[in-house]
Formats: structure tokens, sequence, C-alpha cells
């Protein structure tokens, strides 16, 4: 079992060993919705099986399901889900993720793995993270409109004083003075600076060492906005040691463990927003200026074939939506037909798979925000 990140994705989208098997679900993360979750696991294993009946690759169906199969049985994992599920397999191996959104239930046989819904989780243009510190300890959070989930820290990655400093964590240094009028007079105690001083100094280094952390394993892999959120006094101190590009100038002034994710999430949003409407905006408004000048399309045919010849430099790609189809990886060539169909994929999934496969960028987009009726808008590299 293994969680989402973009080296993951692009494992899977290296895999063509035909046949591919993709299966995606709904799941709950609490008791009693979870009951649930292992019957409708199994009715999408059954329309696996039903696709491979009907391939010519029937001989290899018992290998490509047994992962699906022991997954069914068990219990132990159906107690420890989250929002979804997807579970892949080829000749090549199988592949667990547990997912930190609802993706919708799919049973897909095809000649590569079905990845939109992954790609929509990692690269949809409303995601960002938030950094909650306190002089103790921090964590992470990543998110967007609907839903905030906490982060695992990379290995690099301090999540408490004590770890980041260990033994360097600074003492009250004293010296004593006497004072009196000979040997063995009266002596005093005098410290050399006060405690919050000191408490100042180890406040500086943690958030250094927070900082360069989140930056190297989270901002730079993952390219998400980062909110800060932390008491008010701590704002000023943590963005003059911060070399974070993503760090967003503003922030959430609370105390970040004393308040509930939903809580954390609805102050993030509200800071987001208009991050997530002006990129969104630029993205229309350049692909508008492209099409008129010819150096963008929203028809899938002219897509497919720009895709393949590596032209496309971004792609916008309508959220939840699938148009049963095939495109040919070395000529662009677009097959229409049912997505229960073995070897049929989606042809928005796959034009996804082949502009990030030549170095694209793809940014899944909810279909009210959508420029096209089509389902993708590409601006061309030339």
């Amino acid at each position: 079992m293994s969680s989402l990140n973009k080296d993951k994705l692009q494992s899977l989208l290296a895999d063509r060993q035909p046949l591919c098997l993709s299966l995606y679900q709904a799941t709950h993360r609490h008791h009693p919705d979870n009951q649930q979750d292992p019957i409708r696991f199994r009715n999408l294993v059954k329309r696996l099986e039903e696709s491979l009946a009907q391939s010519s690759h029937r001989g290899e169906a018992d290998a490509l399901l047994r992962p699906y199969r022991t997954l069914a049985d068990d219990a132990s994992f159906w107690q420890k889900t989250q929002e979804g599920l997807a579970v892949f397999s080829s000749a090549s191996g199988s592949e667990v993720l547990v997912l930190p959104r609802p993706v919708p239930n799919l049973a897909v046989v095809a000649n590569s793995f079905h990845a939109k819904p992954l790609v929509r989780i990692l690269q949809s243009s409303d995601r960002y993270q938030i950094l909650g510190i306190t002089l103790k300890e921090d964590r992470l959070y990543e998110g967007n409109r609907d839903a905030l989930d906490v982060v695992e820290l990379g290995a690099g990655v301090p999540s408490t004083i004590t770890e980041a400093l260990g033994e360097e964590l600074t003492e009250p240094h004293l010296t004593v003075a006497s004072y009196g009028t000979g040997v063995g007079g009266p002596s005093m105690h005098h410290g050399q600076g006060g405690r919050k001083s000191e408490v100042d100094i180890d406040a500086e280094r943690f958030f250094r060492a927070v900082d360069r952390g989140i930056l190297e394993h989270h901002s730079r892999p993952s390219g998400l906005p980062l909110v800060l959120a932390a008491l008010a006094e701590h704002h000023d101190l943590f963005h003059k040691v911060s070399h974070n590009p993503f760090l967003l100038p503003e922030g959430i002034r609370i105390d970040p463990i004393a308040v509930s994710a939903d809580r954390l999430r609805a102050e993030a949003w509200a800071l987001i927003e208009p991050y997530y409407r002006e990129r969104l905006a630029k993205l229309i408004d350049q692909f508008g200026e492209a099409r008129a000048k010819n150096h963008g399309d929203a028809d899938l045919a002219l897509i497919a074939r720009a895709a393949v010849a590596g032209r496309v430099s971004t792609l916008l790609v309508e959220a939840d939506r699938h148009d049963p189809g095939h495109i040919d990886p070395t000529t662009g060539a677009i097959e229409v037909g049912n997505l229960e169909h073995p070897e049929l994929d989606d042809l928005l999934d796959d034009l996804a798979e082949l502009v990030m496969r030549m170095g694209g960028e793809v940014v899944v987009v909810p279909a009210v925000d959508m420029p096209v009726k089509t389902g993708a808008a590409a601006i061309y590299r030339y």
C-alpha cells in the first residue's frame, strides 16, 4: 500500500504492458460507513472479470485479478481506508494507493493504466499546502476547497523543536558574582540574558530547520502554494528566516494545533481562492490568445495529433468527464468506443497521459470553469 505522489504517477504512466487493469473506488474512513466498501469493491472486480472475458488476453485473467481478490479478503485493510482507493495490476506487478480524495467508481481494462483521477488529485488547480507551526512542533497539511488532510513529513523535516535542535537546545547561562565586603560575603546569581532571548534564539533556529525541510521535501516537489498557520507573533519571524518562494505573504493567524482541520481549510481557502481564480483566468486568457493565433485547439482529434508530436505545452482537462475511446500513441489517431470494452480507455485520460509524457503541463479544471465544451483545451508550444 502506497501514498500518491508525482513519482508514483510517472511510474504508473510508464507501465504500458497490455493488459493494464485500473480500479477506482470511493471509500470511507469510519464505521459504519466503511462496512459496505468491501462489497462495492467486489462488484467492481466483477466488472474487471467481465471485461477480461471479452479480451484476447483471457489466459492472463487469473494472474491479473489475484491482487484484487487478495485485497478483497483482507479485513484489516478495510478498517484503515481514507476517501478513495486505486488498485492497479499488470504483468509488471500491482499497486494499491489509498487516496485522500473521493474518486468515481470505475473499473477499466486497457493497454495502459487509467490515470486521470490521479492527475486530478495531483494537478488540480485549487490545491495548496498549510504549514502549521508553534514553538514546539509543526504539521503539514494538503488540501483544496473541499477537504484537508495531514501530510506525512519527509525524512528530512523535523516535526518538533527537540527533533530539530536536539542537544543544541539553548540552556540558560548563569554566572555567579559575589557581592559583599569580603571573603564569605553573600553571593548573588546573575543571569546573562533572559529567558525570552533564549526562546527567541531557539525559535529562529527551529523555524529555519523546518523551512529548509519543507522547501526541499514538499514545496519544490509539489510546486504548491504554502500558507503559514501560526500565532500572530510568530509570522514575522518565520517570514524573516524563510527562503521558500512558495510561501504566501498572507497567512492564518491562529494556533494551528488548537483548531480543527475544517477550520484551517476554510481559513486557507479564503486566502487561496483569489490566487486560484487569478491563475485560472490567466490560463484561459492564454488559451484564447493561442487559439486566435492557431497555436491552440479545443478539437480532440487535433489536440491528439499535436500531443503525439510533443507540441502541447499546457492542457486544460475537464474534471469528472469520460469520453470513451483510445488514442494511438504513435499517430494520435482517435478510436471512439465504449469505456466498458477491453483495451479502450478514456480519450481525455489518454490525452493527459500523452501530454505529461512529452513534458507538458496538465491542469484539471471543474466543468463550470472550462472555457470550451469539448472537455479539453490545449495551448501549443509552436
